[in-house]
């Protein structure tokens, strides 16, 4: 007789009318920040701003020239405002639907943590030091950051995150599918090295895990794994995977020091997460993901691209997010050199990459097997393409 499978914990999330208006409202507002808002700035730098600073002879030397030639410039005023207050209402319109499933989640996320009837595990140590660039800000504006708990065994901050998520990136282009970036990375891994057959993946900082869940199909019957130090987020999400079916490990650690033994993987991943820490603790998940890897085992991070890779007004845009975005680390972060990191953390300099990859959802298995060729470069990171880097395990 198969087990009772675990109920499905985002069928609990039920917006009223009003609230569902609300977040679809806000998706949109965001999307016009980003890409309308983000377009008209740039045709206010390029035809009026620049031409005048060159007239001027006080033309930028690089992107932080620009950030204070445009500082007093309507355009950028009026996009960073705009983008700061959708980037926070993502989050806060989600929460009074949140509150109210909360005791339901609760209810799953523990029935699930008791019976994990679809395989994988939950392990979250009774006592556990959050890192203070996690713990003293809200990471992204969002109320709480990733690890806030309110009561026994609560999930609320996971709901938050997921369902937040999805409002936050909802209208974007090349962002509304779960674990976009996974495939992206799965894909092209499976299709430039074919032989690549990892027993067991681990996605560091994995939030809520959405981000494995296409790596068991691109590699069946690999392991699958993911470390966050968020409780709330792995409690929701590894009632998640028991609802998908999905075998995930999931379990509340810091990576940059983990307590699993050396070699023990294949592949070692992360999205969105280097940037988000200093730059010391960076170079420390980098050396433990050197000690994790077996011979020949890959690390791959989806990153934003580093200063070098792009040009000074390219920097100007993505750095916006140091000041506005609650996320203090983001500058000095991309001035590193993604394989100078790599090499200073073990890796072999000439297995060291650092290079953009095909969105799959958007681009397609042509376009990716073209890239893989060497026939196509892919449109810039966040519009079409993703920004990667990493190493190969000395063999």
């Amino acid at each position: 007789m198969s087990a009772q499978p675990v109920t499905d914990i985002e069928t609990l999330y039920r917006p009223t009318h009003d609230e569902r208006a609300r977040q679809q409202f806000v998706s949109t507002l965001r999307k016009h920040a980003i890409v309308d808002l983000r377009n008209m700035m740039k045709r206010d730098w390029e035809s009026r701003v620049e031409p005048g600073l060159q007239a001027r002879g006080a033309a930028p030397a690089d992107w932080r020239g620009i950030e204070q030639a445009m500082a007093k410039e309507e355009s950028f005023r009026f996009y960073s405002a705009v983008r700061y207050n959708a980037q926070e209402m993502s989050f806060l319109s989600v929460q009074d639907t949140v509150e109210r499933a909360l005791p339901g989640m609760i209810d799953v996320a523990r029935d699930a943590a008791t019976r994990s009837p679809a395989g994988g595990s939950l392990r979250i140590p009774a006592k556990f030091e959050v890192p203070r660039y996690v713990s003293a800000l809200d990471v992204h504006l969002i109320p709480g950051s990733f690890d806030a708990e309110y009561t026994g065994d609560d999930v609320a901050q996971g709901a938050v995150v997921a369902f937040g998520s999805k409002v936050f990136a909802g209208q974007h282009p090349f962002r509304k599918k779960p674990g976009a970036v996974a495939e992206s990375v799965g894909r092209w891994l499976r299709l430039a090295h074919p032989d690549f057959r990892p027993r067991r993946i681990l996605d560091l900082a994995t939030t809520c895990g959405k981000n494995l869940f296409p790596y068991a199909e691109i590699f069946p019957g690999a392991e699958l794994y993911g470390v966050d130090v968020g409780a709330p987020l792995l409690r929701f999400g590894h009632a998640q995977a028991q609802a998908a079916g999905v075998p995930v490990h999931f379990s509340q650690q810091n990576a940059e020091h983990t307590d699993f033994p050396d070699g023990h993987f294949d592949l070692i991943v992360s999205s969105f997460f280097l940037h988000e820490i200093p730059v010391k603790a960076t170079r420390n998940v980098l050396r433990e993901c050197h000690r994790l890897l077996a011979p020949r085992g890959v690390m791959c991070h989806m990153e934003l691209p580093d200063e070098a890779s792009v040009g000074a007004y390219e920097n100007f845009f993505w750095n916006w997010d140091t000041h506005n975005n609650n996320e203090p680390y983001y500058t000095s972060f991309r001035a590193e050199k993604p394989r100078q990191l790599c090499a200073e953390a073990g890796f072999d300099p000439v297995s060291c990459f650092a290079h953009l990859i095909p969105d799959f959802a958007s681009q397609g298995a042509e376009k990716l097997r073209e890239f893989v060729r060497g026939g196509w470069t892919p449109p810039p990171h966040g519009s079409g393409g993703w920004f990667v880097f990493g190493g190969v395990r000395d063999g």
